[in-house]
């Protein structure tokens, strides 16, 4: 039998949010809301011992964070928080599994929820030898929300949870709230959850009346403070999500500094939970950082850049307005202003891509150059190479992508097109403005231009006779 487990709420549907998709799939700080709640968990809790109770939409939920690894337990009819248990107890009767010894129930919808705060309430649940632990928060407006009834102030032992809908006017000043978050003997659990009944306003089985269940059988209900009423939140419409959102984009700017970035501006960057940067990197304001972006040391993010899920190495420089997918950028390059580089791109050490530069699933090696107004699309680019302005590689023939290999010590003058698939050898040479179509020895000069003809005085010619014909136009308009 292991020491604990985890239940994690995710099958309601949400309907205050006016929203066709689940609630617990709802993004704040980057990812879904069970995603934060499932990170939180894995950090007390060994995976295989976690389990989400999913119903509503439950494959589109199961989909979304099955690669977390978490066990799945299906509440096919929402009958309330009670039954969603009842559900977790026939499922380990059905599998003969054997329950761990304590559970740890968390709501999906709350995703601002500590490791800390979990650990705090774990040992304060095996301190005070309890079958149920609540963990509670005091709001300035509790409306809403199930109160906590304690034995007395001060007091660690409970009476009763009370649901907002069945306050009585005397318990409506109670400021206690029920956070929803529980620690259970499981034994202690699974003996009341057939007890429950459903003479409420709901209609529901409630777990919140376990407690008063337990507390007649002459077993110790407790509460444990939350360190923030901000941790315990849930969120029922989109505004209370985006307040949600705002809370956790702050704590991860906050994490940043403290460990040595510095933030411009904070309050006007967008930074994912997940995101890690260096020390001593600047990131200036208006900056977006998401996903699972990595920045190394002593880089540099100008505003209006957007970052997500790229790894940048150190002394990196990002000037203003460039766009990052899916991209790895190594120690020393610079990017931009207004640089593009999407999913698959490589860039190597000290290497510069430069003004509304685009590029997608390239390699490019240490050293190497594209400074102005190019597109590299599917190619692999050696060490030391010079791409001018305007070049691109023709990748794409309608049907099939095509790779274009440029080697070591290539210059690629301005306004060249290469289309793929086609091959210059080290250090080879192309001449401005050409079309190249053929391979490029090492070292040769390829020129693929349209022959340039000149005609002399042409201009001064074209003008003479444009001013003779209108001369002719004007003495006729006057014999008429």
């Amino acid at each position: 039998m292991s020491e604990l487990g985890v239940v994690i709420l995710a099958a309601g549907k949400g309907t205050r949010l006016k929203s066709r998709r689940p609630k617990v799939l709802h993004e704040i700080g980057g990812q879904a809301l069970l995603l934060h709640v499932i990170a939180a968990a894995r950090t007390i809790a060994a995976t295989d011992e976690i389990y989400c109770v999913v119903g509503h939409e439950a494959e589109r939920v199961k989909a979304a964070v099955e690669k977390t690894g978490v066990g799945f337990v299906l509440q096919a009819e929402q009958r309330g928080t009670g039954h969603a248990l009842q559900m977790v107890k026939a499922e380990f009767a059905l599998s003969g599994a054997v329950p761990p010894k304590n559970l740890l129930v968390l709501s999906g919808d709350v995703p601002l929820i500590k490791p800390s705060t979990l650990q705090r309430m774990i040992a304060f649940h095996a301190e005070q030898r309890a079958a149920m632990t609540i963990l509670t928060a005091v709001p300035p407006d509790p409306t809403g929300y199930g109160r906590v009834m304690r034995a007395s102030a001060g007091a660690a032992e409970v009476v009763g949870i009370v649901e907002q809908k069945d306050l009585k006017p005397e318990q409506l000043r109670s400021p206690e709230i029920n956070s929803g978050i529980y620690c259970f003997e499981t034994a202690a659990l699974f003996a009341q959850l057939d007890k429950l009944q459903t003479n409420n306003a709901n209609g529901e089985f409630y777990l919140t009346d376990v407690a008063a269940l337990l507390v007649v059988e002459g077993r110790r209900v407790v509460a444990l403070a939350g360190d923030s009423v901000d941790e315990v939140l849930g969120a029922n419409t989109i505004a209370e999500m985006m307040y949600l959102d705002a809370a956790m984009r702050v704590e991860a700017a906050r994490r940043l500094m403290a460990q040595g970035v510095t933030i411009f501006r904070p309050e006007t960057c967008v930074i994912d939970a997940q995101v890690e940067v260096g020390a001593d990197t600047v990131i200036e304001p208006y900056v977006q950082l998401l996903g699972t972006t990595k920045i190394g040391s002593d880089c540099r993010v100008r505003s209006y850049s957007v970052i997500q899920d790229s790894t940048l190495g150190d002394g990196v420089l990002v000037r203003n307005g460039c766009v990052l997918d899916d991209a790895a950028v190594s120690d020393g390059a610079q990017l931009g202003p207004y640089a593009h580089l999407r999913p698959g791109s490589e860039i190597g050490e000290g290497a510069h891509l430069g003004n509304f530069v685009e590029t997608k699933k390239v390699r490019m090696g240490k050293g190497s150059k594209a400074n102005h107004l190019s597109y590299l699309g599917d190619a692999v680019i050696g060490a030391g190479v010079n791409v001018g302005a305007g070049a691109i590689t023709c990748n794409y023939d309608g049907v099939h992508k095509h790779t274009t290999t440029i080697g070591d010590g290539v210059f690629v003058g301005s306004d060249s097109t290469l289309v793929a698939p086609v091959t210059l050898g080290n250090g080879a040479y192309v001449a401005a403005g050409s079309c190249i179509t053929e391979d490029v020895p090492a070292s040769a000069l390829a020129l693929g231009r349209s022959r340039q003809v000149t005609k002399p005085e042409w201009v001064a010619n074209k003008r003479a006779e444009r001013e003779t014909q209108a001369k002719e136009a004007l003495n006729k308009s006057l014999r008429g």
